[in-house]
């Protein structure tokens, strides 16, 4: 009888402690419930006092991630071999509304050239300081690169393929050498990389640029293991993977020079991009900000369409 009062009491002392440990964990949920609340969740995608750079950030994409960025605080450094292109575009940014608005300068650099880019990482810090996020926005695609009827693949030639892959590919590795360097030192960065729709689903006659990119997504993995296994957790580097975009790069595939109407490829597009339409390019800006900013905390090495559901579609 004593020996199964000890237990009795026993099993309730371990009930007692049971029911304190979920009163405990309760707390806890609610605390995290509580903490994550509209100004928290908005306090996420606050960019006050971070530096950004966006190589081709006069592009059409790129400019729109500038806009966004700094109308999120961030001082952005927009770096593109012309500064005139870049100009025109601080002055749309010098119209938006100054509140909460973050600063933008225009930098010239060449993605392929080392040299320049360690001048351009000079001019950032001496305005900004170093650099904590990078986004490599240059790249394209060039006519001569592309097959067709005009031009067979067996004739397209070795200068116009290079010109391509170097821009799309070598043009991304070399800013992430650069301005990853800084990161590693720091532990710290986020490095986000443009790819294309045409990286996992190539697209006929584009040869280079469909290769270049899918080369991209490759390094875009690679890179995020490494900085997070031989630097730091803190940085992490992801891609977006845009669908049709109406650019200066492929506006010759999919519109017609003359009538300005969609050709052939441009209408097989539309018809095979569950959205019905090309997209806009402030349609990037919420993968992007998410990707860049605290709550994707826990994401990298991943590549995020943003393509209207065009990979999602079988084509019946």
């Amino acid at each position: 009888m004593a020996h199964g009062s000890r237990l009795a009491a026993r099993g309730s002392r371990l009930a007692a402690h049971g029911s304190q440990l979920m009163a405990h964990g309760s707390q806890l949920m609610a605390q995290n419930f509580n903490f994550m609340n509209h100004e928290t969740i908005s306090n996420f995608y606050n960019f006050s006092g971070r530096t950004v750079l966006i190589t081709g950030g006069a592009g059409v994409l790129g400019a729109e991630m500038a806009c966004a960025l700094v109308g999120c605080g961030a001082n952005v450094a927009i770096l593109n071999r012309t500064v005139a292109t870049a100009e025109r575009l601080l002055q749309r940014i010098e119209q938006m509304p100054a509140t909460g608005r973050g600063r933008a300068i225009a930098v010239t650099g060449d993605v392929l050239d080392r040299e320049s880019l360690l001048r351009a990482e000079a001019v950032i810090g001496r305005e900004f300081g170093h650099v904590d996020t990078l986004i490599n926005a240059a790249g394209g695609n060039k006519p001569a690169a592309t097959a067709g009827v005009d031009r067979k693949f067996f004739d397209v030639p070795e200068e116009a393929l290079r010109l391509v892959f170097d821009l799309n590919m070598l043009g991304t590795i070399l800013p992430s050498q650069v301005f990853g360097r800084g990161m590693a030192e720091r532990s710290s960065g986020t490095i986000l990389n443009v790819s294309s729709m045409a990286a996992s689903r190539p697209m006929t006659r584009v040869v280079a640029y469909s290769a270049a990119k899918a080369a991209t997504d490759n390094f875009t993995q690679w890179l995020a293991v490494h900085m997070a296994q031989t630097y730091s957790p803190r940085i992490r580097v992801n891609a977006i993977a845009p669908g049709f975009f109406l650019t200066d790069q492929n506006r010759f595939l999919l519109t017609d020079k003359d009538t300005g109407g969609l050709t052939d490829r441009g209408r097989s597009i539309i018809a095979h991009t569950p959205a019905g339409r090309f997209g806009n390019p402030e349609d990037l800006v919420g993968a992007v900000l998410w990707l860049l900013s605290p709550a994707a905390a826990f994401v990298t090495g991943i590549v995020v369409p943003v393509d209207g559901g065009f990979s999602a579609f079988s084509g019946v």
